[in-house]
């Protein structure tokens, strides 16, 4: 699981943690387009690192890169032939690139770039170019049919009139993960986890014949493969493996992974990686369960990474795993802290506000740390979260534990780039809590994330028999608002001073304010007028905040409402009344949630995301969006990475690796395209440009 940041109001940070880094005169900016902005990051204390891990780190990021393809492949059945032939377009047009068509052919390739594909990487909305169909059908007529990226058999005839009505229908492929659960969620996603006419009713029932409810050990069913059906019509798994879909790129991952494993820092180590490429061989799930356990259990290694099928939001179904990778290493002073966190883990599970039946009696092995990326690689890229807690499979981490970081020297790369953007100014409600956020948001906010990774993901269980996928659509939305609330109700207790954490007992309240003014209202910039919440963090942040709305009324001090929607200047603000109170309807709603998920109870959790997390006020949202469009701030912020250049000696080894950050946006993303490319036959830097 990850904790996705709500970009927009980190403008309101004023100030560094204790360990800052940052240089000011570090280039942050890099390109603006739509309503994302490409930021760079820097990778603090790389040169502390021994060449030996330094070497770890190159070949890890290598490893990284390979996997780009798959993500693209996942999101959509096209995306792949489309990048090419927009990549095409882009490098060889001999018009004027001022004009206006190209200047919109321009912004929509920057926009597939950094979603990974044809949809938003948040919305899963599909863009809408701007450029016109005769300019599109020009430029691809103008390049020499044998350099189009033709399928095989395929005419550059019948590829054209594929993709342009693929591109340019906004009924084709509209949505790549549908959330509605009133409809049939497989059918109805554009995403390519799902073979043709494959519908939700046969996937729960394929999936269900093979799950045992007696199985204490589950493996996380679905999670690399793609359900399609066969001949006959009968559904069947095409397994992500080596010998079975994405070879070529997988390939590529397990060469750069071994050559990892020549310089691990440890036996540890050594072995994880071992089994991670057993695991990428073979496509078992068991083997990657093996894998997990193997890397949640090694906290000695500096540097570390993810690369796999992970996360599962992609999924309408919440089973596939989108692939994914991180390359880092430990921020030694900053983990201090969470490490002080996951060390009182047990009295954290003890005294949350959930029935007993669901908490857990053993914490095991909660381990956490602060981490500087080092590389950001597939659906973690180029938007990516600030905390990750992984194993996500809920057998491994009540017997096993779980590895928590959190990404610090990201979320200091969005605060440096958002300074002075005058987010305070329009939104909140006085000076004094402005100040408060001023004086505390950034700590509070990083402790927000370590305890929503570290503790709430980690806490808690299911009761015996309840299958993982029992609240199917909604379940990625309730486990983030889980350990949100997990997190929220944390921050505000008196053994966060105790541990010497925090030093004011009123410094919470900088992120509830935050938090709260983030749900009910400006996380709507992100969100085109007259449209539903669909991204799970989005419903899972409007649910906990519409909640404590409309359960706190009378219930605050002096009969005061505990949150209200207030006026003031002809705008609408957040106004708390009673921290305390909220505080307590926090824990009402984890305990809650616990339930719903410990229980399975699909019912009760579908109830609470309708009711709650979906349906926005038309009015406000107008409202917000007028107050935005008046500020400029992005609604989204993504990175490229830095460049990682091995230095060899006479003999071709490699001896050490630098750092530098030589690119722009455009350069980065043809660059990968060039070299990274399995999938489409490129790797490697002598893969050439086709010229018309």
């Amino acid at each position: 699981m990850k904790k996705i940041i709500p970009t927009l109001i980190l403008g309101t940070m004023a100030g560094l943690s204790a360990n800052a880094y940052v240089d000011k005169n570090f280039n942050y900016h890099v390109d603006r387009f739509a309503d994302i902005e490409v930021l760079r990051y820097e990778v603090p204390e790389f040169d502390r690192l021994t060449p030996q891990q330094r070497t770890m780190v190159y070949y890890l990021t290598q490893a990284a890169q390979m996997g780009r393809d798959i993500i693209w492949d996942q999101n959509g059945r096209y995306n792949l032939q489309i990048r090419q032939l927009l990549e095409k377009i882009y490098q060889n047009y001999k018009g004027d690139r001022n004009s206006a068509d190209f200047k919109a052919f321009e912004k929509y390739l920057k926009q597939v770039w950094f979603g990974n594909g044809i949809h938003h990487h948040y919305s899963t909305d599909k863009f809408k170019p701007e450029f016109s169909k005769e300019f599109f059908l020009e430029q691809v007529a103008a390049i020499s049919p044998c350099c189009l990226p033709l399928e095989e058999g395929e005419t550059p005839e019948a590829m054209t009139e594929k993709l342009t009505e693929v591109i340019f229908n906004p009924a084709v492929m509209a949505k790549r993960v549908n959330q509605d659960g009133t409809q049939d969620v497989v059918a109805t996603s554009a995403g390519n986890l799902y073979g043709e006419g494959v519908t939700q009713a046969e996937v729960e029932a394929f999936y269900n014949k093979m799950k045992d409810p007696n199985d204490a050990t589950p493996i996380s069913y679905g999670l690399n493969a793609r359900v399609v059906k066969d001949e006959n019509g009968q559904l069947k798994e095409q397994v992500y493996s080596l010998n079975g879909l994405y070879g070529p790129a997988i390939a590529q991952i397990i060469y750069w992974l071994d050559k990892a494993k020549s310089v691990a820092e440890n036996d540890a180590q050594k072995a994880y990686i071992t089994s991670l490429i057993d695991f990428y061989i073979t496509g078992d799930l068991r083997t990657f369960d093996e894998y997990s356990i193997l890397w949640a259990e090694d906290t000695k290694s500096d540097v570390d990474f993810v690369n796999g099928f992970i996360e599962s939001y992609g999924d309408p179904l919440g089973m596939t795993g989108s692939w994914e990778s991180y390359v880092n290493f430990k921020n030694a002073k900053s983990s201090s802290r969470t490490e002080t966190i996951s060390s009182n883990a047990q009295w954290f599970e003890d005294n949350s506000p959930v029935d007993k039946r669901f908490k857990k009696e053993n914490v095991k092995g909660v381990s956490a740390k602060v981490i500087n990326a080092a590389m950001l690689a597939g659906d973690a890229f180029p938007s990516t979260a600030i905390g990750i807690n992984l194993p996500n499979s809920n057998w491994i981490r009540a017997a096993h534990g779980s590895k928590s970081v959190t990404i610090e020297n990201i979320t200091e790369a969005y605060d440096m780039a958002s300074h002075g953007n005058g987010f305070n100014a329009e939104f909140v409600i006085d000076e004094p809590t402005s100040k408060l956020m001023d004086d505390y948001l950034y700590i509070t906010d990083m402790l927000h994330t370590d305890l929503h990774e570290c503790l709430g993901h980690a806490s808690g269980q299911l009761l015996p028999g309840v299958d993982g996928d029992a609240l199917k659509e909604n379940g990625s939305a309730l486990e983030e608002a889980r350990a949100d609330l997990f997190a929220l109700y944390y921050l505000a207790d008196p053994k966060l001073l105790e541990l010497g954490i925090l030093d004011n007992p009123e410094a919470y309240k900088a992120e509830y304010y935050k938090y709260m003014l983030n749900g009910l209202m400006t996380q709507l910039n992100r969100i085109e007028l007259g449209n539903d919440i669909e991204e799970a963090h989005m419903r899972n942040r409007q649910l906990v905040a519409k909640w404590a709305l409309q359960n706190g009324k009378k219930k605050g001090k002096g009969g005061k409402d505990v949150v209200e929607l207030v006026k003031k200047g002809g705008k609408t603000y957040v106004k708390i009344n009673d921290y305390a109170a909220l505080r307590n309807l926090f824990g009402t709603l984890l305990a809650e949630i616990q339930r719903v998920k410990s229980e399975g109870d699909y019912k009760a959790g579908n109830d609470l995301i309708q009711k709650y997390a979906v349906k926005i006020d038309p009015k406000l949202h107008k409202e917000v969006l007028d107050r935005f469009s008046k500020l400029d701030i992005p609604p989204y912020r993504g990175f490229i990475n830095p460049v990682y250049t091995p230095v060899v000696n006479e003999n071709g080894e490699i001896t050490d690796v630098t750092i530098s950050w030589p690119e722009n946006y455009v350069e980065q993303m043809l660059r990968l395209s060039s070299e990274y490319s399995p999938l489409t036959g490129k790797t490697g830097k002598s893969a050439g440009q086709c010229k018309r």
